[in-house]
């Protein structure tokens, strides 16, 4: 059976970098959904072109998808077979989301080829990920559940990692 993966968690939890191992573990495609998402300058697709891009990206016959995105859920998950959860604890994903934005900050990071992340917006704006990151946690692990539980998603298999130790143990058992 080909591999068609969705990488989900909560912002800063890694599915980015499980994502890019997983791609170069199974020689398959990595789709990093933020790139389709984010437009030069911070500016979001629209929902149509947003749509359609992931669309595109997954019609692919393998492919390891990493993000979020609830208006895109529908078309990643109906064609894919497995999910791969990253659940890790609270303090343990924030601490990761705050060396990855102090690291991209310091660094000037060029992300998706056209933008960077800013103090300003990081720290002192409702755009902020560490806002969105206090407002969606529990959110998501509330919300996860249930959508898996939908009766369209019935053919995924799931696989809910709770600590990196479990997703490295993981990924050294996947052939």
């Amino acid at each position: 059976m080909p591999y068609r993966i969705s990488i989900i968690g909560t912002t800063g939890s890694g599915k980015t970098v499980l994502a890019r191992h997983l791609s170069q573990k199974l020689d398959i495609p990595h789709i990093e959904v933020d790139a389709l998402h984010w437009q030069p300058n911070w500016t979001e697709a629209t929902t149509e072109t947003f749509r359609a891009q992931v669309e595109s990206a997954v019609r692919q016959d393998q492919w390891i998808a990493d993000g979020n995105y609830g208006i895109a859920r529908d078309i990643i998950w109906s064609r894919a077979n497995l999910v791969v959860w990253l659940d890790y604890p609270y303090l343990f994903t924030l601490w990761r989301l705050f060396r990855r934005t102090m690291r991209r900050l310091l660094t000037r990071e060029l992300l998706w080829g056209h933008s960077r992340e800013s103090w300003r917006v990081q720290f002192l704006s409702k755009d902020s990920l560490f806002l969105w990151f206090f407002q969606s946690y529990n959110r998501r692990r509330r919300e996860i559940p249930l959508w898996l539980q939908r009766p369209e998603y019935a053919h995924l298999q799931l696989v809910r990692l709770r600590h990196p130790r479990e997703t490295r143990c993981w990924l050294s058992e996947l052939h």
